[in-house]
């Protein structure tokens, strides 16, 4: 009988031990690569730390992805490409987010730093392309019928495998 408090201690401690380190894990989602880019650990994806940093309109940000960004950074990694909206509403966080440089304020994981709430995603519809606005409450599309480029930014992305 003297055995079962030791018991029940090693147990508690034990539970104490695995809940540190699933809290750890799940703080540990994003790795800062050091090089302008972003690891998500959970999805196997590597994003742009920023946005392209100014208006573009959709063929503009499917350009800059393919031909400017890739080198703009240190490590040469292949096949960025636009986002899709299922991505893109992987990166919401509830709460206050922070505010731009165009004085939105965004609700997206703090790893990655956007300079206005509207990112292309490479999803077109019947009324064209789509976007994705981290500036709500809620992250949804937006189609819009003329391509235009006020507010909206590129942000790539590519496969880890």
């Amino acid at each position: 009988m003297a055995g079962r408090p030791l018991l029940s201690i090693f147990f508690a401690m034990a539970l104490l031990v695995l809940a540190n380190c699933q809290a750890a894990l799940a703080g540990e989602r994003f790795t800062d690569n050091g090089d302008g880019t972003v690891t998500d650990n959970e999805l196997g994806l590597m994003w742009a730390k920023t946005d392209n940093q100014g208006d573009i309109n959709w063929k503009e940000a499917q350009q800059w992805i393919q031909f400017t960004f890739p080198y703009s950074i240190p490590t040469t990694y292949e096949n960025w490409r636009m986002p899709t909206l299922k991505e893109l509403q992987s990166l919401a966080v509830k709460g206050k987010g922070y505010e731009t440089a165009c004085g939105q304020w965004v609700k997206i994981v703090p790893q990655l730093r956007l300079s206005c709430g509207w990112i292309w995603t490479s999803e077109t519809g019947q009324l064209g392309p789509t976007a994705t606005v981290f500036n709500y409450d809620n992250v949804y599309y937006y189609s819009v019928r003329k391509v235009h480029k006020r507010a909206y930014r590129a942000l790539p992305v590519r496969n880890l495998d």
